[in-house]
């Protein structure tokens, strides 16, 4: 299982005592370190998903596919909300590229979101991808909480992977610089 924006840690600690120590990895990643936990088959990785490196470290680690890409990643608030919902959109549109790379053809996809403009276009990606997408608001979310969770399942075999200005490898400026994790989404070949 990957974990991204995993700490403190606290599904790396529910999902390891339900995966066997022999055989399964739980991998946490996040910009903060995570606290220790002691279990011989919890990973952490302290970086940034969005950078190359982490990426392909992440890709070492599973050697071939995940069954569950779990993402509770969201970006530091700064009070503007469709920026805020903007920008953690744009973390889950990463998480939902990590899930064609890494992901089992039969694995669980669960992302949180914030619910505005953009959670719409999210969800129609999110189809894109997989048969079954399910959209929750937990019962444990405050009423007025525009917190979120898609869970989806089975990647289709004739999956669409998204496009949008949120990932784009099509400069406007010759002398602006990719976005990392744009690698994610677009063939290096690609004109």
């Amino acid at each position: 299982m990957l974990d991204l924006g995993a700490a403190p840690g606290g599904w790396l600690q529910v999902t390891s005592e339900l995966i066997d120590d022999s055989t399964g990895l739980v991998l946490g990643v996040d910009l903060n370190p995570i606290k220790p936990i002691y279990a011989d088959n919890i990973v952490t990785i302290v970086g940034d998903v969005r950078d190359l490196v982490v990426q392909n470290e992440i890709h070492d680690y599973f050697e071939g596919k995940a069954d569950v890409i779990l993402s509770d990643m969201a970006p530091d608030i700064i009070g503007h909300w469709e920026v805020d919902q903007y920008r953690q959109i744009g973390l889950a549109r990463i998480a939902l590229g990590l899930c064609d790379k890494l992901l089992k053809g039969d694995g669980w996809f669960v992302v949180k979101i914030f619910q505005g403009s953009e959670h719409g276009n999210y969800i129609k990606d999110v189809k894109n991808m997989f048969e079954y997408v399910k959209n929750i608001k937990p019962a444990a979310s405050r009423k007025q909480s525009a917190e979120r969770y898609i869970v989806a399942n089975k990647l289709k075999k004739n999956r669409k992977l998204f496009s949008s200005s949120l990932c784009t490898n099509k400069l406007e400026k010759e002398d602006d610089d990719p976005i990392p994790g744009d690698q994610l989404f677009f063939d290096e070949n690609e004109n």
